[in-house]
């Protein structure tokens, strides 16, 4: 659920790979939170594309929630849970690599 608060909209496959978990089992907590009704999902091309649901009476609660935890955790605890760049960059702005 921190995935997908992350980055909003998460699938099987990214958040196994990122988590180092076996897809099978994400897309089993997956499909559980959308029977339960606090998760959508929409197919785009092949994949199955998750996110809350906007219209659920608990989406809200579960939200808050789930930010307490997410604000709780240190940038490098993020960092390592959620490697990817989802978003694009402004154009022109440096790369700036770590460790470099």
């Amino acid at each position: 659920m921190l995935y997908l608060f992350h980055y909003q909209e998460a699938y099987a496959r990214g958040a196994g790979r990122d988590l180092g978990i076996a897809v099978s089992a994400v897309q089993r907590q997956l499909d559980k939170f959308e029977n339960a009704g606090l998760l959508v999902s929409r197919m785009v091309g092949n994949t199955r594309l998750y996110s809350f649901d906007p219209r659920h009476p608990a989406t809200a609660k579960l939200k808050d929630l789930i930010r307490v935890f997410y604000e709780a955790m240190t940038t490098k605890e993020r960092e390592r849970l959620f490697p990817a760049r989802r978003r694009p960059r402004r154009r022109g702005k440096p790369v700036i690599r770590q460790g470099m």
